[in-house]
């Protein structure tokens, strides 16, 4: 029998997303979400430069970010699954483009982490979180350099478009 083992480091962001999406669990993806996750979770806090530091690691450990297509390199790290509150995870890497138009039939929760001496922008906003309610589309956009965004995604769901 084969076992497949992440990576140590893979593992500890696993209880990083596992801890956050508790916190989470539950809550309405709306605009009190966004002000409480800037506010308790946002740039410059504990949370946020563990999770940016677990991406960076991941990207430059191969694990992370491992697919590449129009100019995104891209990937989910992990399915929807009870341990994560039924969130996927997926994390993009995008500079001064903007990607796929889709919609969020459950919403879309973003981290936003701008590359070192970047100001970077993910659809106007600066580094932090940003939340979209379900029934959300939008062609995400990275502006003013490069950046690293984490999704979370309530049971997976992500609709591509046509436009």
């Amino acid at each position: 029998m084969t076992t497949t083992t992440r990576p140590a480091s893979q593992e500890a962001f696993h209880a990083l997303i596992a801890d956050l999406t508790a916190q989470i669990d539950g809550r309405p993806l709306d605009a009190a979400l966004d002000r409480w996750l800037n506010a308790a979770h946002g740039a410059g806090s504990a949370t946020y430069e563990q999770l940016s530091s677990a991406c960076l690691t991941g990207v430059a450990e191969g694990w992370l970010c491992e697919r590449e297509g129009g100019g995104i390199k891209y990937g989910r790290v992990f399915k929807a699954e009870d341990a994560l509150h039924r969130f996927s995870v997926d994390v993009v890497d995008m500079q001064d483009l903007a990607g796929p138009h889709h919609t969020h039939p459950n919403g879309e929760i973003d981290l936003i982490m701008p590359m070192a001496g970047s100001s970077a922008t993910f659809d106007g906003r600066p580094a932090g979180w940003c939340v979209y309610g379900p029934g959300t589309a939008h062609r995400p956009t990275v502006a003013q350099g490069r950046a690293l965004v984490l999704y979370l995604l309530p049971e997976g769901q992500i609709q591509f478009t046509k436009s």
